[in-house]
């Protein structure tokens, strides 16, 4: 089986993988949004292959019920469910760092490959490449933050390298479940946050480059 729990906001709900990080999918409903989850595993499978790994999930499971807010309804995971206060060995800690690692290469060869502007949604909004591609950048800035990872702004790939690998070295290691700092996030939460949203961005741009 696939163990998946639910954010649940006002309107939309969430259904995200308890084991693999960034495999996080949106609905209007709990059984919408596991379909949509179930539906973007051949996408998630390129990630996790990226990463060496053997992708091969079971039918999923809900086993925790989170409750969202507006967030949630905007279109990003907020809720940190239970299971992230579990322990984090040290097997799970290497695995994850594969995937947020895998889901990084495939975001910048997806950036290299797509023209500047992209293709606009229905209602003709959605960043082009570049302002898309910085929101990818900042947004990790902040998250990493929440790891006890601090850096400038910075403008060159030397500084988002020194960030990524700083990021990496926080959340290769074990954890026993708590906040990794004060006020942040639980390890597998930040795993799980950090790969959603440069998996998210990878699939919008691969989606609206052509």
């Amino acid at each position: 089986m696939t163990r998946v729990y639910l954010e649940i906001g006002p309107k939309k709900v969430f259904a995200c993988s308890a084991e693999w990080p960034g495999w996080c999918r949106i609905g209007r409903s709990e059984e919408e949004a596991l379909d949509a989850l179930v539906g973007y595993a051949p996408r998630y499978r390129v990630v996790a292959e990226r990463a060496g790994l053997l992708f091969e999930p079971g039918d999923p499971v809900v086993v925790e019920r989170a409750k969202g807010g507006t967030t949630t309804d905007f279109g990003a995971i907020e809720a940190i469910p239970e299971l992230d206060g579990e322990p984090v060995p040290a097997a799970e800690a290497e695995r994850a760092v594969a995937l947020i690692g895998a889901a990084w290469r495939l975001f910048d060869e997806t950036v290299a490959g797509s023209p500047e502007e992209l293709r606009k949604g229905p209602r003709g909004g959605g960043r082009d490449r570049d302002k898309m591609t910085a929101h990818v950048i900042e947004a990790e800035r902040a998250y990493a933050r929440k790891i006890g990872v601090r850096h400038r702004p910075f403008g060159d790939a030397a500084g988002l390298a020194a960030m990524r690998e700083e990021i990496a070295g926080v959340l290769a290691r074990p954890s026993g479940g708590a906040p990794v700092v004060a006020g942040g996030w639980p390890a597998r939460y930040a795993a799980r946050r950090i790969a959603w949203h440069v998996i998210d961005h990878l699939w919008e741009m691969e989606d609206r480059r052509t």
